[in-house]
């Protein structure tokens, strides 16, 4: 019971820090940069900021810690797959559009691409992210897919789920200060970085909620308690169940068993596990 209460204010903190981050980086976006547009201008760039943060951050964060709830342990699983697959999917093409926003600006600015460190590691999360939703979707989704690859996908799957999520953050906290780097100077309106300005110290502050968010979703993630039951129990459960009805296979040597009545039986229980992975 205690650790499904820690487990829910862990998660309403999770929700709340990530609506945090939306908003801030909404507000430092129309407040202090000018607002949106799709021209070309630097309008147009204040797409990026938000988009990666919604989108790379946030609603990939939101996917990523479904599977935690307690609500969904005992149901189907298959829904909540697709739900899963549903908030990464919206998370990758927002992510992809930001994409889009900054590299449209460069190229209608006459801007290099790519050259920042920054730059970097945030194609390089997208590109993990869209390879992730791929394998996802043909490992997990797909019936044809074989459990025996679904076995061996998982931890993977889980693994680089958390990397991505960490690419994203430094993604984002380090565009955040370029960014102010680049438009907070000596001859600024608001003054020079140094100075800690409003913007900076709303811009600073969002980094703050974006590390604060990643932080707690992987604390969601990394608790063996909140995991949702399911690998281990069901592989004990197979064989359990395999060996109790072969058992009743062990008949007299003067008595057979149909093929067709052994293969039933692996069918059911390769069912079962297909369901819950």
């Amino acid at each position: 019971m205690r650790s499904t209460v820690m487990f829910y204010l862990c998660y309403l903190l999770c929700v709340a820090v990530g609506l945090a981050c939306v908003a801030c980086v909404c507000v430092w976006n129309s407040r202090w940069r000018g607002g949106f547009a799709w021209d070309g201008s630097g309008l147009q760039f204040n797409w990026h900021p938000v988009l990666m943060v919604t989108g790379l951050v946030v609603l990939y964060g939101y996917g990523a810690v479904l599977y935690r709830v307690p609500l969904t342990w005992g149901q189907n699983k298959l829904p909540w797959k697709l739900l899963h697959a549903a908030l990464m999917l919206l998370s990758l093409i927002l992510s992809v559009l930001g994409l889009c926003a900054v590299f449209d600006f460069h190229n209608a600015q006459k801007i290099a691409n790519l050259y920042s460190l920054h730059s970097w590691i945030g194609i390089a999360a997208v590109a993990l992210f869209a390879a992730q939703w791929t394998a996802g979707l043909a490992g997990f989704l797909l019936p044809c897919s074989p459990v025996w690859l679904r076995m061996l996908l998982k931890p993977v799957h889980v693994w680089l789920g958390g990397s991505i999520l960490l690419l994203s953050v430094a993604a984002c906290i380090s565009g955040i200060n370029e960014k102010l780097f680049f438009v907070l100077k000596a001859n600024s309106s608001g003054g020079p970085y140094s100075s800690l300005p409003s913007e900076a110290l709303l811009a600073n502050s969002l980094g703050v909620l974006i590390v604060a968010f990643g932080l707690v979703v992987l604390k969601i993630l990394s608790n063996t308690e909140w995991q949702r039951p399911e690998l281990g129990a069901y592989r004990t459960i197979f064989f359990d169940r395999c060996e109790e009805d072969l058992g009743l296979f062990l008949l007299p040597s003067n008595h057979t068993v149909p093929l067709t009545l052994i293969n039933a039986v692996f069918s059911v229980h390769f069912l079962l596990l297909d369901h819950e992975l």
